[in-house]
């Protein structure tokens, strides 16, 4: 088996990759920058047994998600997880936006999963899953978060026509939305994350946030045989958050 996860070495992604590390799997880490947070997360997963294989390379735009598979077909002929979890972190009020900065960060976390869904058919097999990670921006407006809100709505309604269209070769389609997890993309975003989360946390009927081994507990399970007949769907993970009013 072989997963790629975009984003992936480190907070959600890497513990999606940490999840699926087993004897005999391939991991394919993409990441951006942080080449010691990589190199940490291909540590933890070659440990588990699994193989680790690190691509560095900003997959912004058609072109870079195209080339990124490529690189992954070098490594293997089949890919039977795709996880799109890299984000750009672009935090800016609408109407105070740079243009530039706007088209990348629609690009990235909103488009891209139809370019690394194209560029990965090729490579996809009977029972393959892809995955998008989204967030509750997508639904609400949440100050300085529209850059990352508005492309992930974009996002999950791509996820919702893929659906259509992959299944014909067996493929299934998911979006996670899990509530408020702490991240360096949020910490990015918000230069009080720490203090977001201890709030949230607080009002979390569970009594805690959500964590990457929540969100990698189930895009594991979604991507097993006995979820075989969900495709097309949104997942949310947020400990009854979302339910309560407010």
């Amino acid at each position: 088996m072989s997963i790629l996860i975009t984003g992936g070495s480190k907070g959600i992604g890497r513990g999606i990759a940490e999840r699926f590390a087993a004897p005999g799997v391939q991991v394919f880490i993409n990441y951006a920058h942080d080449t010691e947070a990589a190199e940490a997360a291909a540590d933890a997963v070659n440990r588990r047994g699994a193989t680790a294989v690190l691509l560095k390379r900003d997959i912004t735009g058609a072109q870079a998600a195209t080339a990124l598979l490529a690189e992954v077909a070098e490594h293997t002929d089949r890919l039977d997880q795709l996880v799109h979890g890299a984000v750009y972190p672009y935090s800016s009020r609408l109407l105070d936006s740079d243009p530039s900065e706007l088209d990348k960060a629609i690009s990235l976390n909103g488009t891209a999963i139809v370019h690394l869904s194209q560029a990965a058919m090729p490579l996809f097999r009977q029972g393959s899953t892809v995955f998008f990670l989204s967030s509750r921006g997508s639904k609400f407006a949440i100050p300085n978060y529209a850059a990352l809100g508005a492309p992930k709505a974009m996002a999950e309604a791509l996820i919702r026509y893929l659906a259509i269209e992959l299944a014909e070769h067996g493929v299934r389609t998911h979006v996670v939305s899990p509530s408020l997890v702490l991240t360096d993309a949020l910490r990015k975003v918000y230069d009080d994350a720490e203090q977001r989360a201890e709030a949230a946390a607080a009002l979390n009927p569970m009594k805690r946030n959500v964590n990457e081994n929540d969100v990698a507990n189930l895009v594991y399970f979604l991507a097993s045989p006995e979820a075989a007949m969900l495709t097309g769907r949104e997942f949310v993970i947020d400990g009854g958050a979302y339910s309560k009013p407010g």
